[in-house]
């Protein structure tokens, strides 16, 4: 497996877990934490790619979504 084949599918699956967790936010406040953790990987991807823009909107999604999740939670 090449480098770049893995990084897309590493992209891949945080994107689907992102869409996943976002879906499942109503069932409970885990799901939340979930996905902020999916918009780290996805950060993470970003970083891979070399996409600053990305990395800074999915690192702000990931703070808003664990925000999110302390408040849920309480």
């Amino acid at each position: 497996m090449n480098y770049e084949f893995a990084v897309e599918i590493f992209g891949i699956i945080s994107i689907f877990i992102m869409v996943t967790s976002y879906a499942l936010e109503h069932i409970s406040p885990v799901f939340i934490a979930i996905f902020s953790f999916g918009c780290l990987l996805a950060a993470t991807y970003a970083f891979l790619l070399g996409s600053i823009p990305f990395i800074i909107a999915e690192g702000i999604w990931a703070v808003i979504a664990f925000r999110r999740w302390q408040l849920a939670k309480n």
